[in-house]
């Protein structure tokens, strides 16, 4: 089974984490409000599949978003 490797992808100032694997063509997994639910197939489906699975920001290990009280 493909292993998920986790990294980070700098946008604007904004870590943006990440899991990739490299095994066929290119499958793009973004997760809803509130559960990442693609952790439960991204396995079985890297088999087959390039998997990009994308912590969106403000969630898991991404950057956060910068409130009014720390930008004063």
């Amino acid at each position: 089974m493909a292993e998920l490797e986790q990294q980070k992808y700098e946008v604007n100032h904004i870590d943006i984490s990440y899991c990739t694997t490299d095994q066929g063509p290119a499958l793009l997994m973004l997760h809803g409000h509130p559960h990442m639910m693609w952790h439960k197939v991204a396995p079985a489906l890297a088999q087959h599949f390039t998997i990009v699975t994308a912590d969106l920001r403000g969630y898991e290990s991404s950057d956060k978003a910068v409130t009014a009280m720390e930008n004063n």
